[in-house]
């Protein structure tokens, strides 16, 4: 029989090991667009190549993190977490020696590697870190830390920068590392599968997200439609191929023996669409309010209160997403969400500061209630031997949400309607659809997985509502 969570007081050490290891990965993550500006000087490039360093970093971790959980399911949770983070430490005392982009997009990529090693088996490691009556609290905890460290990276970036060298910037996540490798002795290490890896299947992956996403980014940034429809197209072509060979395996890359259940592909569905619109939102806002006369300081400001409520708001819904349905607490979540971006939307012609900030936090509330609820299914809804496919699917999402979100403002940046309110409409639109997408979860025939779908998932059929 597989033990209930860790004991007292190693699970102390476990979370605070994933703790630190998920704040490094968001700081790093966020922490070097500050230090674009000097880079680009220092290294004597264009701003618009300099940006490259952290396209490359999304780029990379969006390509493995699937490929990276199924490695992490056969070699050990524990190890490759492990493992992960080293890579990413020696990546980044490498910046140091970085003297020209080349390099440095090279290290970048490694650091990317190295989190997306880390990132694709934290949920999966939470699982077992955590009782399963217990699992929603552990990942409103997680999902505190990641908007506390996404809140904290540009101020961290800003503090370095004012008295150190831009190499110093990417150190400001070497402690956190650190940390996170002494206290990961205390990790849960489940016994990795006996199942042999799909190589080929993981190729494919990276690949599909690559060239579709690359594409992507190539048509708002670049300046030929044809070769990036070429590109995207390549992808899809891949990633149709890839689907169909993945129907026929039994240990899939892509997890679709999870998501042949309605209520999980529903749940991946809604933080699809939801992360969409949450990006939409705080990509579009800063070129709004600097045309309605804003400050760089006082832009931050309006959007503050957003990451301030979700980090009181997350925890609370993760631990009530253990006794209430993910599907009521989603619903009400993008109830809040949808009335807060329409109210966004409909800002006076010449807000306050005050008429800004209690709508970002009426919305980072309604977010960060959608938010722990759904991925608490989405992770405890699949079974033990799948937990880190689980896991990465989810942190795939997340993260081909964002780009979708950012890209989608860069579009409508170029056709001229990115400054006002319609970004904020599109985000309601994307917003509506993942309340749907809960709140269908509510129906009884789709409430739940089936007993058989439930095997060793959590112990009872009440916890993956």
């Amino acid at each position: 029989m597989i033990s209930d969570g860790l004991p007292y007081p190693r699970r102390f050490y476990a979370i605070g090991a994933i703790s630190f290891g998920t704040a490094l990965i968001v700081i790093d993550g966020g922490v070097a667009n500050v230090a674009l500006p000097t880079i680009a000087r220092d290294l004597h490039v264009d701003q618009s190549a300099v940006v490259s360093i952290v396209t490359i970093y999304q780029l990379t971790l969006v390509m493995l993190l699937l490929p990276f959980a199924g490695l992490g399911e056969r070699v050990g949770l524990k190890r490759m977490y492990q493992w992960g983070q080293l890579v990413f430490t020696i990546a980044t005392i490498l910046c140091f020696f970085a003297k020209s982009l080349a390099f440095l997009l090279i290290v970048r990529a490694a650091q990317a590697i190295g989190a997306a090693a880390a990132l694709s088996l934290s949920s999966a490691l939470l699982r077992q870190i955590y009782p399963a009556k217990q699992l929603g609290r552990g990942l409103g905890v997680n999902s505190v830390v990641v908007a506390s460290s996404a809140a904290a990276a540009p101020t961290i970036g800003g503090l370095v920068l004012a008295v150190a060298p831009w190499p110093w910037v990417f150190a400001s996540a070497v402690p956190f590392a650190i940390g996170s490798l002494i206290l990961g002795r205390a990790l849960p290490d489940p016994p990795p599968r006996d199942a042999p890896f799909d190589v080929l299947g993981a190729v494919m992956c990276a690949a599909m997200f690559g060239l579709v996403i690359g594409g992507l980014e190539t048509a708002v940034h670049g300046h030929s439609p044809v070769v990036s429809a070429a590109i995207v197209l390549t992808g899809a072509l891949i990633g149709y191929a890839f689907v169909r060979r993945e129907r026929g395996e039994p240990n899939p890359i892509l997890p679709l023996d999870l998501l042949a259940q309605p209520v999980l592909t529903l749940s991946v569905i809604g933080a699809y669409t939801a992360f969409i619109a949450s990006m939409t939102l705080l990509v579009s806002t800063p070129f709004r309010l600097h045309e309605l006369g804003f400050g760089a300081a006082a832009i931050g400001a309006a959007i503050a209160p957003w990451p301030l409520t979700n980090m009181i708001v997350a925890p609370l819904a993760g631990t009530l997403s253990d006794r209430v349905p993910a599907g009521l607490l989603g619903g009400i979540g993008m109830a809040i969400s949808i009335g807060a971006l329409i109210l966004l939307a409909l800002l006076p012609a010449h807000p306050t500061y005050f008429d800004i900030a209690w709508r970002m936090a009426l919305c980072g509330s309604g977010f960060g209630t959608f938010m722990p609820p759904n991925a608490r299914l989405i992770i405890g809804s699949a079974p033990r031997a799948r937990a880190a496919a689980a896991g990465g699917l989810v942190s795939t999402v997340r993260l081909v949400g964002q780009t979708t979100g950012a890209t989608m403002v860069a579009a409508l940046l170029a056709i001229g309607v990115g400054t006002n309110f319609v970004p904020t409409l599109v985000a309601a639109g994307f917003a509506l659809v993942a309340g749907l997408c809960s709140v269908a979860r509510l129906r009884p025939s789709m409430r739940n997985p089936g007993q058989t779908e439930t095997l060793d998932a959590v112990p009872t059929l009440k916890t993956t509502r």
